[in-house]
């Protein structure tokens, strides 16, 4: 072991036992939270005046094996430190979230996806072993044949399960460039036909695809992007400075080739945050040359749509100019391949935001995640829309109509938003009993929020 690797295991060490003692400093009557610098949740919540756990030794990543292609990282470690960790070996993570802040454990715990998500599933299926605080304040390491129930109910959990102290994951090699190409279509029903094709082959005109997601401007300009890795240099683009992703993806008809480094596919969205740094100016010419380089990424957005919400700046704005106030719609869903085009059309029709991002998954394996019950074997499309629409006849309307169309076409939605499920529909789709089993066994005296009253109730 060498000596830097010793290093980062010591002060992971330091760094549990701090949280240890910052949760037996907690009133036995208290409910227990973090205390975490970034977040990428969308829901609000209660305001707390309990002191959280203190996480602060639980950033880095621990070490990273290059021959058996494994990392082992700290739970609040943020995938823009762990990539930056892995690619000097020439490897990444199996799925790679877009935003750079999103942390390994919170895209295990609340779930994660990106375009190698057709191929590898999602964040949590590359999990070894984790070391997890339950709500009792023991670390108990799960996997597969140690605790499996927790390991199991652990993906989707939102903490409430316990909190990922340190990850064992799967790494897969890398290559330093990705070639890509951006097919157009005309229509929703011919992008979801070749995304299945490519899909159920893997590739495309003969070609291996090793990330597939996609980009829907209208019901008639829509766009999937392949990604092939490649180690041939040569040329490449920088969406990083004036130029725009999102609107590089666009062309009149036929396909458009790109090429990034590897490290600049991986946050390509990050920039922009998908395309809601339009939201705040920063896609302007003028404002996007005054605009630091440093504060164009996701975090920053984060903290002003945060300082909006505190202060309700949008609602403000638009009652001073006559307009209704809106209605937040951040939401990622999804559905099953055959029901994707229905669902696109219903929403363009219903719910005015565009773009919309697509990205297809598919579980690795048999097994089967009790709290997002998805089938393995079968395809899904994420579908992810992040804006706000003028407020309905009621509270959450459009969000509302949106849960009930998913579950309708045999969907489910992530709940790192704002959801308005009654207890019976939050049953159904989300664990029901086999969440209140785990809950009992790992978490007796309730320490931790019940999964409902934090994502919906938002306590």
């Amino acid at each position: 072991m060498s000596v830097a690797a010793t290093d980062a295991q010591g002060a992971h060490t330091a760094g549990v036992q701090r949280l240890l003692d910052s949760y037996r400093a907690i009133p036995a009557t208290a409910t227990v939270r973090l205390n975490k610098p970034t977040s990428n949740l969308f829901r609000a919540r209660a305001k707390s005046a309990a002191k959280g756990l203190d996480t602060s030794g639980l950033t880095g990543v621990i070490g990273v094996d290059p021959d058996a292609r494994t990392a082992d990282v700290a739970g609040m470690c943020t995938y823009e430190d762990l990539v930056a960790a892995t690619l000097p070996y020439g490897l990444a993570p199996l799925v790679v979230p877009q935003l750079k802040t999103i942390t390994l454990g919170g895209a295990v715990t609340g779930l994660g996806i990106e375009s190698t998500s057709f191929r590898n599933g999602l964040p949590h299926e590359s999990v070894l072993e984790l070391d997890i605080l339950t709500g009792a304040g023991d670390i108990v390491t799960a996997s597969r044949t140690d605790h499996p129930d927790l390991f199991h109910a652990f993906p989707n959990s939102y903490g409430t399960l316990g909190y990922s102290v340190r990850l064992k994951i799967e790494l897969e090699s890398v290559k330093p460039f990705v070639s890509l190409r951006h097919l157009r279509f005309h229509t929703i029903e011919e992008l979801v036909a070749a995304m299945d094709r490519i899909i159920e082959t893997g590739g495309h005109d003969g070609v291996p695809v090793d990330y597939l997601d996609g980009v829907v401007f209208s019901a008639y300009e829509s766009y999937l992007c392949l990604g092939v890795q490649t180690a041939t240099p040569g040329p490449v683009s920088d969406y990083t400075g004036q130029q725009i992703y999102y609107r590089s993806i666009q062309h009149a008809d036929g396909e458009k080739h790109d090429r990034l480094t590897i490290h600049d596919y991986l946050w390509r969205w990050d920039t922009d945050w998908f395309w809601c740094s339009r939201a705040f100016g920063a896609q302007h010419p003028v404002m996007r040359r005054l605009w630091p380089r440093r504060y164009r990424r996701s975090s920053f957005y984060w903290k002003l749509v945060g300082y909006d919400q505190r202060f309700d700046i949008a609602d403000r704005i638009e009652k001073r100019n006559g307009r209704p106030p809106r209605e937040r719609v951040v939401q990622d869903i999804e559905v099953p391949i055959e029901r994707c085009a229905e669902y696109l059309h219903w929403f363009l029709t219903n719910v005015p935001i565009e773009p919309i991002w697509l990205c297809p998954l598919r579980l690795r394996g048999d097994t089967e995640w009790p709290l997002y019950p998805i089938r393995p074997h079968h395809t899904y499309v994420n579908v992810g829309f992040w804006s706000s629409v003028p407020v309905g006849p009621e509270e959450g309307h459009t969000n509302k109509l949106i849960e009930r169309k998913v579950s309708e076409l045999d969907g489910h939605k992530s709940l790192y938003s704002d959801s308005f499920y009654t207890a019976e529909e939050f049953d159904e789709l989300y664990g029901g009993e086999a969440y209140r089993t785990v809950k009992k066994n790992y978490d007796p005296d309730s320490r931790l929020l019940d999964l409902y009253a934090k994502a919906v109730q938002r306590r």
